[in-house]
């Protein structure tokens, strides 16, 4: 199924949680010398105009990053990781806008961490957002590729570098996808013992991410640190998400309690339902 395209939720509740945890996960590696490969398995466009119409049919960026941006004066001094991220946002907008113009996607937010000796690879499967991202201009040097992420993860393991960190965010269109999202962290947890793995998935009424959380419960690995960030109460979701959740595998130190600080800071600006829960799924 290739229906899905993010640019109609681009800069949405769930993208900030995602992407923040995404900027301080990048900073924590950066802190070693030795090269990373980073891999995006489902990286859509890139960038994304707020201007388009898919992004301005639902607007689902006023209630996300929107929201942020908006009350940005007075978060600012409030929490380093927060400061660092929306000032990396705002390094992106064009000097002549004073407006949000521009979200970026996972493949910028990686992008902008790689140093010379750094590869990047860039899945996407869909035809049209493929295309997109071909002719974003991304910092650094990024491999662009039109296939199916998880196959191709597959494909390239081992890596050729001391380090690999991967992005999992598929659209979970299929049901099927939330098993095999936990197949390949499996994978990728035998194979590369030492991999950082960020998989998002999204808290919808139906529940359907429990499986995805028993198989990677069941399954022979260890160190998976979850966060989950609800904007309302599951009581209160009749359809769409009502949150978003992360799993990682071998975090490095200190990121759980850096994306928690953040998580506190920018709450009340998501509305008195917000909350967020974070702990190890999958201890050593």
């Amino acid at each position: 199924m290739l229906a899905y395209q993010h640019a109609y939720h681009a800069g949405n509740f769930a993208d900030v949680h995602k992407h923040l945890a995404l900027f301080s996960l990048t900073r924590h590696l950066l802190r070693k010398k030795s090269s990373v490969t980073y891999i995006d398995t489902h990286a859509g466009r890139g960038l994304y105009r707020l201007a388009e119409p898919e992004t301005q049919k639902l607007k689902e960026y006023e209630s996300g990053v929107g929201a942020l941006w908006a009350g940005r004066q007075a978060l600012s001094g409030r929490n380093e990781l927060l400061d660092a991220w929306l000032a990396a946002l705002q390094r992106l907008q064009p000097a002549s806008m004073k407006t949000l113009s521009h979200y970026p996607g996972s493949p910028w937010w990686l992008a902008q961490a790689l140093r010379s000796h750094d590869r990047l690879s860039l899945f996407e499967l869909h035809p049209g957002e493929h295309g997109c991202l071909e002719g974003q201009p991304l910092p650094g040097e990024a491999r662009r590729i039109h296939g199916d992420g998880l196959a191709g993860l597959q494909r390239v393991l081992p890596v050729a570098t001391p380090r690999l960190c991967v992005l999992v965010d598929p659209s979970y269109e299929r049901k099927a996808e939330y098993l095999e999202v936990a197949e390949s962290l499996r994978f990728v947890a035998r194979k590369v013992r030492h991999a950082v793995v960020m998989v998002w998935y999204p808290l919808l009424p139906a529940g359907r991410h429990a499986a995805l959380l028993e198989a990677v419960r069941k399954a022979d690995i260890r160190k998976v640190w979850r966060s989950e960030f609800e904007v309302r109460g599951l009581d209160s979701a009749t359809h769409g998400m009502y949150g978003s959740g992360l799993l990682v595998l071998n975090p490095p130190w200190g990121l759980g309690d850096e994306l928690e600080s953040a998580l506190d800071c920018l709450m009340p600006r998501f509305g008195p339902q917000a909350r967020q829960r974070a702990g190890w799924w999958v201890a050593e």
